[in-house]
């Protein structure tokens, strides 16, 4: 199957394959491995059979690993792919796509084992790592924490060995798609000149979630998938102690599916407080931009984060960003200018500093606006973060020149 991306002359091809693909769900199968095994070495076939040959392969996570692997091994002895330099990145470390090394028989890979193998182990996280030519993660400061022990998920050794070739690109986000100027899912447009029109999509917000029509008091929200990398361990006690006013009158909204365990523990704070808290279990791609134009204060305490996206939607829109700082959200979030970051992973570092941000809430609107407007102006875009991207690739074309 063959298609176009939208509003641009560039062609995607489509890997199809009724027993592998043909489901619910694109993750979350046992075998995963073997169907994007499939899905890499079926991408890799097309480059024959359209009689083309790229300038570069761009994998991403251990899903496409496959692809970097046998590109440099099996792929070395034929002509069509001999010489191609390939671009791995890395998104999560976390999720590492390990399997048996019958893989490798099924993928006609002959090669020798990594040390961050067990026995009998492959790694496809591994294996993108050390067979790439460059690797890249999606942002500078996560590209350092990978090489320590604590953020390596014991690739760090690894890592460090390929430091030379280890970059860190922010991620981007659609300016065009987000836009509070523009989108079709929030029912008053605004921009950073009209931000005293932002406070009709925080009416608008209430009344979808049943909330009390209040004007003056910090509506908290937050858009998350409910895993244990978003913070959420530290969540909870902070929820319940804004809910219970140790910080004032509030609101608070989320928006997310994921573990039950989270889910039931927003669900139950919420029973306790119905005039102050609505829980959406759910993914709702409409809800999302109302939640990122009427709420002000955006939650994000991460354990973990490679960049993060919430964020830069949240300050595109107005919402101001309390985050943990660590990968992405070091790199995007300038505590007091742009919005507020709290380093140790801790619920009382958490509240803290939420505390600090609804203070200026309250007592300080002109310093708030001013925050406000610092985030909707700063530049995320794809445009800023492609340029990387452009560098990388003419990097790793170089080193087979």
């Amino acid at each position: 199957l063959q298609g176009t991306l939208p509003d641009s002359s560039v062609p995607v091809y489509f890997i199809a394959e009724q027993h592998l693909f043909n489901r619910d769900n694109i993750y979350g199968y046992g075998d995963d491995v073997y169907r994007f095994a499939f899905f890499s070495r079926a991408a890799l076939a097309l480059i024959p059979y359209l009689n083309w040959r790229p300038d570069v392969v761009h994998a991403h996570d251990w899903h496409t690993a496959p692809a970097i692997t046998w590109l440099a091994t099996s792929g070395q002895a034929e002509d069509s792919y001999r010489g191609i330099p390939s671009i791995f990145t890395i998104h999560n470390l976390a999720h590492q796509g390990k399997t048996t090394w019958d893989i490798f028989h099924y993928l006609g890979i002959q090669t020798h084992g990594l040390y961050e193998e067990g026995y009998n182990e492959v790694n496809f996280m591994a294996r993108g790592i050390y067979h790439a030519t460059l690797v890249n993660t999606v942002s500078p400061t996560y590209a350092r924490e990978i090489m320590t022990p604590e953020g390596g998920a014991g690739l760090d050794g690894l890592l460090r060995h390929r430091h030379q070739d280890l970059h860190g690109i922010l991620n981007g986000i659609d300016y065009q798609k987000w836009n509070p100027a523009t989108d079709k899912h929030i029912p008053h447009h605004f921009s950073v000149d009209t931000l005293d029109k932002r406070i009709q999509n925080r009416r608008a917000l209430q009344a979808y979630a049943n909330l009390p029509q209040k004007d003056n008091i910090p509506l908290v929200a937050m858009v998350s998938r409910l895993d244990w990398q978003k913070g959420l361990d530290i969540t909870g006690h902070v929820i319940h102690q804004l809910m219970n006013g140790f910080a004032g009158d509030a609101q608070f909204i989320v928006l997310g599916t994921g573990d039950p365990q989270y889910e039931n523990m927003f669900a139950h704070i919420a029973s306790y407080h119905q005039d102050k808290m609505r829980a959406f279990l759910t993914y709702d791609a409409n809800l999302a931009p109302l939640i990122y134009a009427g709420s002000d204060i955006f939650l994000m305490p991460s354990l973990f984060e490679p960049c993060g996206l919430g964020q830069l939607i949240a300050m595109r829109y107005g919402s101001v960003p309390v985050v943990r700082a660590t990968g992405g959200l070091i790199d995007t979030i300038q505590d007091g200018i742009t919005g507020f970051s709290f380093y140790n992973y801790s619920a009382e570092d958490f509240w803290q500093t939420l505390q600090r941000a609804i203070y200026i809430y309250n007592v300080d609107k002109e310093s708030w606006k001013n925050i406000q407007r610092n985030g909707m102006m700063a530049d995320y875009s794809w445009e800023k973060s492609a340029q990387g991207y452009q560098q990388l690739y003419g990097w790793a074309i170089s080193r087979y020149a």
